[in-house]
This record gives structure tokens, sequence and C-alpha cells, in this order.
């Protein structure tokens, strides 16, 4: 009983020290936006020191040409029963398009997870991020 009393009148004062001990003081600003502030510094050094390329339109359009005719060709080969060697052309022809889209990723700025690399999710995931930055092929 009376263990209960002294714990019931010591664990709200230890709860409020607790919590007051995080309670940063008027003179310092929160760790987090400290750590944010540090992270967007980074971020800005990163992009001044970064070189730009000059943007060439026609590699782009290269680039979707290739894709669109690769595309084709994987949707004919799926479509044709008759094909000899089907299964490996098939695979064949969807890791030349694996590389086609990874490269107008590059292009268009997306990331690429290569861990994922012939995943069909991060395939399709790729081919909305740049459909959304209005890529068509």
């Amino acid at each position: 009983m009376i263990w209960a009393l002294l714990f019931l009148s010591v664990a709200p004062t230890v709860l409020l020290l607790s919590v007051w001990a995080f309670i940063p003081s008027a003179e310092e600003p929160p760790r987090w936006r400290a750590r944010l502030a540090e992270s967007l510094e980074a971020v800005a050094d990163r992009l001044r020191h970064r070189e730009v390329e000059p943007y060439d339109p026609f590699v782009t359009l290269r680039v979707q040409q290739r894709l669109g005719a690769v595309a084709n060709h994987v949707r004919r080969l799926e479509g044709d029963d008759r094909t000899f060697a089907r299964a490996e052309r098939i695979i064949a022809s969807q890791l030349a398009y694996d590389q086609l889209l990874a490269e107008a990723c590059e292009l268009a700025g997306v990331e690429v997870r290569p861990a994922a690399k012939g995943d069909a999710k991060e395939r399709f995931r790729e081919e909305v991020e740049l459909a959304a930055r209005g890529w068509t092929w």
C-alpha cells in the first residue's frame, strides 16, 4: 500500500520532468529546425557545384522513338503464338526496353532503382513518372 502511494506521488513528477527536459529554451531553435536547415544548405551546395550539361532535345526524341519501337516489338511478340523461341525473344526485348527506360529516366531526372531492375512494378513506376513529365512513346 505504501509503495502504491509512493509510486502515485513520484510518477507524475518524473513524467513532468522528462517532458520539461525536451522543451527547447527560447534562445536555441528546435533540433528538427536546425537539422532541416543543415540539410537544405547541403542540397543548395550540391546544386551550386553541379555542372549542367547542355540539353539536346534530339536525344530525347531518339530515346522516345526507340522506346516506342521496342514496345511495339514486345507487343507483337506477345500476340504471336507461332514465333520460334518466343520466350527468349520476349525476355531479350524486355531487357532492351528496360535499358531504354533507364536511359529515358536519366534524361528526365527520374530516380532509377537498380536493385529492382526487370521488375514489372518498377517498370510501371518509371513509365508513370515519365508520362507525368510529358514523355510519350
